[in-house]
């Protein structure tokens, strides 16, 4: 054989063999492709896959690389098995979820990624409230720990709730 067939037969192997397994090819199911690749290449699915115990209960992965605008970079993954997710106290994340669940929060969270950090620079801007309005929201929002308070008056998002912050996100502008 060619070089080329050789390299082309060996391709379809693989394909084959990963869709008999069922650990993806086109027909890899209604969740589609990963977004950066074609239909059915679910590339962090199979990493994710590959650290879980062999038990088929399966688990949940979220990991980004994101430049922000004020030229900080995060790169963060985070993934559970799924038992350890359904077992959770769900009632736990309500905090969480509550901090992100008002909109001048998520406006504040928006203008400290763009580099707006003290509370003079967010109270400067319209439809924010009162200066103790601000410190209010920003409080709920540390107390959640989606802000932290690495200098005195300077409010910045943890390294490691950025990706989480962009994935929620992102999940509302999904498709279905």
């Amino acid at each position: 054989m060619s070089d080329g067939l050789e390299e082309r037969v060996a391709a379809l192997e693989s394909r084959v063999a990963a869709l008999e397994s069922g650990s993806g090819g086109a027909d890899a199911g209604p969740a589609g492709g990963s977004g950066s690749g074609p239909a059915g290449d679910f590339w962090a699915l199979e990493g994710l896959r590959a650290r879980l115990p062999g038990d088929g209960t399966g688990g949940v992965l979220f990991t980004g690389s994101a430049r922000l605008p004020t030229e900080e970079f995060a790169e963060w993954q985070f993934g559970l098995a799924t038992d350890t997710v359904l077992a959770a106290d769900w009632e736990q994340a309500a905090e969480s979820f509550a901090a992100l669940g008002h909109p001048v929060r998520m406006r504040l969270l928006r203008e400290i990624v763009h580099g707006r950090r003290t509370v003079a620079e967010l109270a400067a801007l319209e439809d924010l409230g009162t200066t103790g309005q601000i410190y209010h929201h920003l409080r709920q929002l540390t107390t959640a720990g989606w802000l932290h308070t690495p200098q005195r008056g300077r409010h910045e998002i943890p390294v490691t709730r950025v990706i989480p912050l962009l994935t929620a996100l992102a999940i509302t502008q999904s498709p279905g």
